[in-house]
């Protein structure tokens, strides 16, 4: 008598973390970047500070790149890489800089924040990616606390109808930035579209060497470590997470959890410099991780579906 063998059962399927774990890095980087900023901008000025941060980014992506032996991008993905690269790497950080000079914190962070609205708008418009309910119900709750949490920290000052236009220019080139470099991710690996876009930034941003030169001489030692640790960090490390998950979801899906960088930034005030929050900047940060929260409920749903058999939409967007 012959028996059938059972058949083995069904393995429980692993969850990739690793696309996650790189959001959760860029966002936790970038957040400690506002602190860093802060001392290193009090003895650099704008193109002086984008330089520094992008010389130190550049460098430590090539030894990266050369340990790794990646080599060059494919010639597809260079247009993305150059366009990226100019927006982002150099326009973005020289007029965020800029700008953070002529308004108050408060009401740079309300401005600079429509850029992943923005962002999920051109997805879906340039890149053909969907706008789902809870992704715009979440990006709207985030944005309101975004609003809450600028009103809170705004300062009494006269904030300048310049600088208003400049952070709304760094909101405009974030976001079109990111979706530029999306396609670019469809040829080149995220290490290769990060090195060269910051190095295609910094070649930009050369005109600023000789102010640059001159600032480092005077500048004490606390801002010029700040500036390198904003290049080797937020920008090289943290651009490089951000471009390995936004090879592998959308751009307005990945640009919604950017919207946990002022909760994380109050925290971090809090923790580091002993600037207790009010009440109402702790509310707006609590709305703002809420939104993050709704806006990634889909992806959870997604993902397990895939579980159930369906392929879920990080895979299909990877």
């Amino acid at each position: 008598m012959t028996t059938t063998p059972a058949a083995p059962a069904a393995s429980s399927p692993v969850r990739d973390w690793r696309a996650p774990a790189a959001v959760c890095t860029t966002v936790l980087l970038w957040a400690s970047a506002f602190v860093s900023i802060r001392s290193a901008g009090e003895a650099y000025s704008p193109g002086a500070l984008a330089l520094g941060r992008l010389l130190a980014g550049t460098l430590t992506l090539g030894a990266i790149l050369l340990v790794r032996r990646e080599g060059l991008p494919p010639r597809a993905a260079w247009p993305g890489i150059i366009a990226s690269g100019l927006l982002w790497f150099g326009l973005y950080m020289v007029v965020l800089n800029w700008g953070e000079q002529q308004v108050d914190a408060g009401t740079a962070a309300m401005i600079v924040n429509i850029g992943p609205i923005l962002m999920a708008l051109l997805g879906a418009r340039l890149l053909g990616e969907g706008l789902p309910r809870r992704l715009l119900t979440g990006m709207g709750v985030s944005f309101a606390g975004a609003v809450v949490v600028g009103l809170s920290m705004s300062g009494h000052g006269s904030s300048s109808v310049l600088g208003v236009l400049l952070c709304l220019l760094a909101a405009v080139s974030y976001a079109g930035g990111v979706v530029i470099q999306k396609p670019a991710l469809r040829h080149g690996s995220p290490l290769q579209v990060t090195t060269f876009g910051c190095l295609t930034g910094t070649v930009a941003c050369l005109p600023f060497t000789g102010v640059l030169v001159s600032e480092a001489a005077g500048a004490p030692l606390s801002a010029t470590l700040n500036m390198i640790y904003l290049g080797v960090f937020p920008t090289a490390l943290a651009f490089t997470t951000w471009a390995y998950a936004l090879a592998r979801t959308t751009a307005g899906r990945l640009g919604a959890t950017t919207y946990a960088v002022p909760a994380l930034v109050v925290l971090m005030s809090w923790l580091l410099l002993g600037e207790v929050p009010a009440l109402l900047t702790v509310a707006g940060g609590l709305l703002c991780l809420a939104g993050v929260g709704i806006s990634r409920t889909r992806a959870r749903a997604a993902s397990r579906a895939g579980a159930d058999g369906e392929e879920p939409a990080v895979a299909r967007a990877s």
